[in-house]
């Protein structure tokens, strides 16, 4: 069957010009539960991960983690205190879709939005239906997978609540040494609720909800390091109204977001350091259509965060902003968008940002995409507030981005090839102090550019499916003084799958090539990460039509590879599967 894609509307309205990858749920049931495994075997950004389960950062078109924004239904659920998300904390069993946009957002999405967008997504459908899937994994070092989900739905209710359960030993061998990954188990829990009523067509108040809760026990370099561990819990909560009408749409929402960890530098003892920040934001969004092809957006929102942690004194942040954003539909070949943001808040200065978006159909089969835009990523409260090092005069770091992409469609192939350069001011970077401490200051220019190339393929005849996607990205990521290349920014990545299915049996197989790391700021050779391949396939059978059983083998070739300095990953290793639906 055909899939539908879900592809939030303000996400889809306004990337003119920019390029849009969406997983769905089909596809994050066949990669491991963590948002890392399913985005670094199907997009072009390179993660770092420090040990299998451990802290795991995006590259993004060639920026650093604390500039990938990761959206939550809308909302931006980066960390306060790092600007970052750690892919290893999101469970991908929680979302429907999972969508990825390349190059800055910042105008809709906020700071650090400046190598590329992740949108997790949760539908609310009001079609008739009571439905339950269970998939229940277990795996090497005795690894349990479990997912559950049920949705119900009338014409005028909609409920879908899902949990998901994701722990290991980690305990694998390390190929070709005499010893195993040491102090490496976790687990994770992931409660997720959405809820809708529709009072008519037109009114409908939609609900949110997601608790995140887990425990790491941070793989050691060395064995006579201290075993160490990190818990940490997140809360998020949304309440979303829209009223809509032939012209004008109205959304309001309201979200409550808590972050809080505590970190133990000894498992032995019950001393620990700890963070917690509670954020409120509140959101308005109005749409007016002046005609069919002419649409105004403006979005006004506050956000208001109190946060305090053991290197950080009680705080409190509040921003306020206002976007104003125009699509124009020209005719059936030519569409394009100007939008413009501008922020208020109490402790830093933020620059005017804009972009404009446009993309022409020469032919059927031809679209030729360009995107303008600044965008911005605003200081942390590690940032400001560190007591022996924050610096609360730092400004916002700010990029210029130009994006020129083109899109080919013929039969059943799609494919798509952006060339990109971004030009990033006033980049956040941690020197040593006049004090003695490490302090944050705007010292670094950087300019990232390179090429994406992507490619999809679906054929359906018969009792057969055939599909392949690829990617490519060549990405240089340099410091504008020293010529040199950023640490872990391969100059390039590529991905490849393929998935084949006759009647009730399936056959799919993966593929990724990482290119070889710097570690040094001065590109020392002799610290390289060297260049890898990784290569998975699995198998499956449709017992019946509620049954699935199948099972998978990651890392065939064996290979012993690293992403991150001395944090060594699993060679060969399987997992089976059974899915169940009723």
């Amino acid at each position: 069957m055909e899939e539908v894609l879900v592809i939030p509307t303000k996400l889809k309205e306004f990337s003119t010009g920019q390029t849009l990858t969406s997983l769905q749920d089909s596809l994050l049931l066949q990669n491991k539960p963590s948002l890392i495994s399913a985005l670094n075997f199907n997009t072009p950004i390179y993660f770092k991960e420090n040990g299998l389960g451990m802290v795991a950062s995006p590259s993004f078109r060639g920026t650093n983690a604390s500039q990938t924004a990761v959206l939550w239904n809308g909302i931006n659920i980066n960390s306060r205190f790092n600007g970052q998300t750690d892919f290893n904390t999101i469970n991908t069993g929680s979302y429907d879709a999972i969508n990825i946009r390349g190059g800055g957002g910042s105008v809709i999405y906020g700071t650090g939005a400046i190598g590329g967008t992740v949108h997790l997504t949760n539908e609310v459908d009001f079609k008739k239906q009571f439905k339950n899937r269970v998939y229940i994994g277990y795996g090497s070092f005795d690894t349990y997978d479990l997912r559950y989900q049920l949705s119900a739905a009338d014409k005028n209710w909609s409920t879908k609540i899902s949990f998901s359960r994701n722990q290991s030993d980690n305990d694998f061998e390390y190929i070709d040494a005499d010893r195993k990954n040491l102090n490496g188990a976790f687990y994770n829990n992931s409660l997720n609720a959405v809820f809708g009523y529709q009072f008519h067509k037109n009114n409908t108040l939609k609900f949110y909800s997601e608790v995140f809760e887990s425990e790491r026990h941070f793989s050691l370099i060395r064995p006579s390091e201290n075993r160490t561990k990190y818990e940490d819990v997140s809360l998020k909560n949304l309440l979303e109204w829209e009223v809509s009408g032939k012209k004008i749409t109205s959304i309001a929402r309201v979200a409550y977001l808590k972050e809080e960890y505590k970190y133990f530098p000894n498992i032995e003892t019950e001393s620990f350091t700890f963070g917690a920040a509670n954020t409120v934001i509140g959101k308005y969004d109005f749409s007016y259509k002046f005609s069919k092809k002419i649409k105004l957006n403006a979005i006004l929102s506050h956000e208001y965060t109190d946060g305090e942690g053991s290197s950080i004194p009680q705080n409190e942040r509040n921003i306020s902003s206002g976007a104003l954003l125009l699509k124009h539909l020209v005719n059936e070949k030519w569409a394009y968008e100007i939008a413009a943001r501008k922020e208020l808040t109490n402790d830093y200065e933020s620059p005017l940002l804009f972009s404009f978006g446009t993309g022409y159909s020469f032919t059927d089969f031809y679209k030729l995409k360009l995107n303008v835009s600044k965008n911005f990523r605003i200081p942390t409260y590690n940032d400001l507030y560190w007591a022996t090092g924050g610096n609360p005069d730092l400004a916002a770091e700010e990029a210029m981005q130009y994006e020129l992409g083109n899109e080919f469609l013929f039969s059943n192939f799609k494919i798509t090839l952006t060339g990109y350069y971004n030009d990033i001011k006033q980049m956040i970077n941690w020197v040593p102090g006049s004090s003695g401490y490490w302090t944050p200051k705007n010292i670094d220019e950087v300019a990232t550019y390179g090429a994406e190339f992507l490619l999809n393929y679906k054929k359906q005849f018969d009792r057969h499916l055939f599909a392949v996607n690829g990617t490519y990205a060549y990405t240089v990521s340099e410091n504008k003084i020293t010529k040199k290349q950023l640490i872990y920014v391969p100059y390039h990545k590529v991905t490849g799958s393929i998935y084949y299915a006759f009647q009730d049996l399936f056959i799919e197989t993966q593929a990724l090539y990482n290119g070889e790391v710097f570690t040094r700021s001065d590109n020392n050779s002799n610290y390289n990460l060297d260049a890898y391949w990784l290569w998975n396939a699995g198998l499956g059978y449709h017992i019946s039509k509620n049954f699935t059983l199948g099972g998978k083998v990651r890392n065939l070739l064996n290979s012993d590879y690293q992403n991150v300095e001395d944090r060594r990953m699993p060679g060969t290793n399987y997992t089976i599967y059974l899915t169940l639906n009723f």
